[in-house]
């Protein structure tokens, strides 16, 4: 029996979504219920779409030539660890034909319980790069912001690490929930533990999703909240990407 995988949409020529032009796979599905999120409509688990890994690979390798020497296929969600066997599927299609593979994820259904862990050791042999969202690194705040503690997903970065994966870090800067100094620094400092993270990514948050918690019906919790200010952005990219954080910031 074939392995199916529940897909919200696709999108064609993705440029912000790993290296290169990309085609996306957004996946339904998601265990977090982060008050940011601009597509609350992918969080429901209930069918939408059904496509066999190899319907997603022959739609999206019809796009190779404009990929050139670093683009390829990225899946993102909802959160594609929900369906880890089929994104395992696909991406063991991708690297028979050559092609690169990015995962997109926040992390929430890792476990290292045999059961997932056994499928996750060997989705890693088939991913080529792993954008981990960090949303929080204090694990309270996590919880308010997302619904879920954030242990087991810091777990996963430095399973990952060990592993050798190439990562890049997001975190979304969302006034009154992300954006402080101390956390800021306290999660550089974690990804300072880490060999082999690529890249640091600052997320300014916004509302340009709003109206689809208000079409589903849905409490908008960061009513109110605007975007962080240039230079609250500019700040935490000095905290998580600039050099000598520790003598810039130190008490």
């Amino acid at each position: 029996m074939e392995v199916r995988g529940n897909i919200h949409s696709f999108e064609t020529f993705g440029l912000v979504d790993g290296p290169g032009v990309r085609f996306v796979v957004f996946v339904q599905g998601c265990p977090m219920r982060c008050q940011f999120c601009h597509n609350p409509d992918t969080w429901s688990t209930d069918e939408n779409q059904s496509f066999t890994a190899k319907e997603v690979f022959d739609k999206a390798i019809r796009y190779k030539p404009y990929w050139k020497d670093n683009g390829g296929i990225t899946v993102s969600g909802g959160e594609p660890l929900l369906q880890i066997d089929f994104l395992t599927e696909l991406f063991r299609l991708c690297k028979e034909n050559g092609v690169n593979t990015c995962l997109d994820t926040a992390g929430g259904p890792f476990s290292k319980e045999p059961k997932f862990f056994e499928k996750f050791k060997i989705l890693m042999q088939y991913t080529d790069l792993i954008m981990l969202d960090i949303k929080e690194i204090n694990n309270k705040r996590h919880k308010i912001l997302t619904g879920i503690n954030n242990d087991h997903i810091l777990e996963m970065a430095r399973t990952m690490d060990e592993m050798g994966k190439k990562m890049w870090i997001r975190h979304v800067l969302v006034p009154e929930r992300s954006d402080y100094d101390e956390d800021l620094k306290k999660l550089r400092e974690f990804i300072d533990t880490l060999k082999n993270v690529e890249k640091v990514e600052v997320l300014p948050y916004h509302t340009l999703g709003r109206h689809k918690w208000d079409n589903l019906g849905i409490t908008y919790k960061l009513d109110g909240i605007e975007p962080p200010t240039k230079e609250r952005v500019k700040n935490a990219n000095m905290i998580l990407k600039g050099d000598n954080i520790k003598k810039m910031y130190s008490d």
